[in-house]
């Protein structure tokens, strides 16, 4: 009952066979990585909540939802991370979450799959198709993959922010996710 009621605060139908997956928030992870002055540097978000609707045998139905508070950038410092959540960042008072929403999970291959869906920061919504990697580990399903986007598009870094010979407009977000 538990996992049918999540699914449908979340939107996702579950099908025969598929199960939304606990996720792990201690052992999951989402992350930035940008070069600084040329200089590469991953940032953890420090809470992000993940739904992973899964079917190993059937893919193709499975659907994923992440949500990432943007104002939980750990930059290492506690004033860079107030400076991140700010209107010319991510402007978090206005825009407390990014969201990723999948439209289609595809099977790529022995414990890979494609994922394509709408990332939505700051307002700003895109689609987006990258390779996930899928496997069991101890009995949980372990996924990985990245996600490359240009922050300009999203407006992450406005005013004097938009020079990227500080921070570059190349952003990965990585992930880790593990659920059962």
């Amino acid at each position: 009952m538990k996992k049918i009621l999540i699914a449908s605060l979340v939107g996702l139908s579950l099908t025969a066979g598929a199960a939304v997956l606990k996720t792990d928030p201690a052992k999951s992870s989402v992350s930035a990585v940008f070069k600084q002055m040329n200089v590469p540097v991953e940032s953890k978000f420090t809470k992000h909540h993940v739904v992973i609707d899964y079917d190993a045998a059937k893919p193709d139905a499975s659907k994923a939802t992440v949500e990432v508070e943007t104002a939980s950038l750990d930059m290492g410092d506690p004033e860079y991370n107030k400076e991140v959540a700010k209107k010319e960042w991510f402007n978090a008072a206005q825009f407390p979450k990014a969201t990723f929403v999948s439209s289609a999970i595809k099977a790529a291959g022995p414990g890979k799959l494609t994922v394509t869906g709408k990332l939505t920061i700051k307002g700003k919504a895109t689609d987006v198709t990258f390779p996930v990697t899928v496997k069991t580990e101890a009995g949980k399903q372990v996924f990985d993959g990245a996600v490359p986007i240009k922050r300009l598009a999203y407006n992450i870094g406005e005013g004097e922010w938009k020079d990227t010979s500080m921070v570059a407009d190349d952003v990965t977000i990585k992930f880790h996710v593990v659920g059962q």
